[in-house]
């Protein structure tokens, strides 16, 4: 029985040893796979192509530049070919175009600002459960671990991904501007300092984190009141905006004859130009005029 029980104990020990998880996690970052590999590894050769690597990253997408590449020109194709069979101006089909492919760009524009917005306002929180941590005696390694297990999005997975990078060797003044470099925003970029300002001089670390979240949530308010105080400007730009494209679709609708000369005259078409371009220059100017830094 013995002899039984050590040849089987025998036989599992020579058996290979087999993997305790499918786990794909590892310490080396890899790079997604998308539409183009090979467009991928060359829009990384170039200032471009990393600036639209890391906007996808700082929008919090999982695509991949070749993908939006793709999707660019798919969507361009889409809304070119039916602008230049359904109108009398094929030249249209440019412009058509170039919007179709700019569509991918400012969506992504737009969930990295949202995503920023939405760091904005959880931060402060953030903060207040690294100073507990760390006034409770665990050390700050430990404490952003912390917050990358209780913090929701994007505040859990930006600190996970720099406490992983800390933890599989990366000095920490690396991680934490790696950190700020995927969050460009003033309120991390007063936390980063603090913190490295702090391990080179010394001082109570959860008192500075502290004072910063009272800091970040009262610019926080004044920044709502400001808008508030900006919303009748903002108001009045959109519909100054919005305004003569009213007004020629319903003219064009009562009264489609009188509105021809505009579209069919060269001087109607340069004067739909100029009017496009100083639409334009004006939304600019508006926003500019009710944006106040806080």
């Amino acid at each position: 029985m013995a002899a039984r029980r050590l040849d089987k104990r025998l036989h599992e020990v020579s058996m290979p040893a087999m993997p305790e998880s499918t786990n794909d996690t590892t310490v080396v970052a890899r790079l997604s796979k998308g539409a183009l590999p090979s467009l991928d590894r060359f829009a990384g050769q170039y200032r471009a192509g990393l600036s639209l690597s890391k906007l996808i990253e700082q929008a919090g997408s999982r695509l991949t530049p070749s993908t939006v590449l793709v999707m660019s020109a798919t969507l361009a194709i889409v809304v070119a070919i039916p602008v230049a069979l359904l109108t009398k101006y094929p030249l249209l089909a440019i412009p058509a175009a170039l919007a179709g492919a700019a569509i991918p760009f400012f969506w992504l524009v737009h969930c990295k600002s949202s995503r920023l917005s939405k760091f904005e306002e959880q931060f402060p929180e953030a903060l207040d459960l690294l100073s507990r941590a760390i006034r409770a005696g665990h050390a700050f390694q430990t404490a952003m671990g912390m917050v990358a297990e209780e913090a929701l999005d994007p505040i859990g997975p930006e600190f996970r991904k720099t406490f992983d990078q800390q933890n599989y060797g990366l000095p920490l003044r690396e991680a934490l501007n790696a950190m700020a470099e995927r969050v460009p925003l003033m309120d991390m970029h007063f936390f980063v300092t603090a913190v490295l300002i702090q391990r080179e001089t010394g001082g109570n670390l959860s008192e500075i984190l502290d004072n910063l979240a009272r800091v970040v949530r009262e610019r926080f308010k004044i920044l709502r009141q400001v808008r508030v105080h900006t919303a009748h400007g903002r108001l009045t730009g959109y519909v100054l905006l919005a305004l003569p494209a009213a007004l020629g679709i319903a003219l064009s609708i009562l009264n489609p004859k009188h509105m021809e000369p505009l579209f069919r005259e060269h001087i109607g078409q340069m004067a739909l130009l100029g009017a496009g371009v100083m639409q334009t220059i004006g939304y600019f100017w508006i926003k500019r005029v009710i944006k106040i830094e806080v």
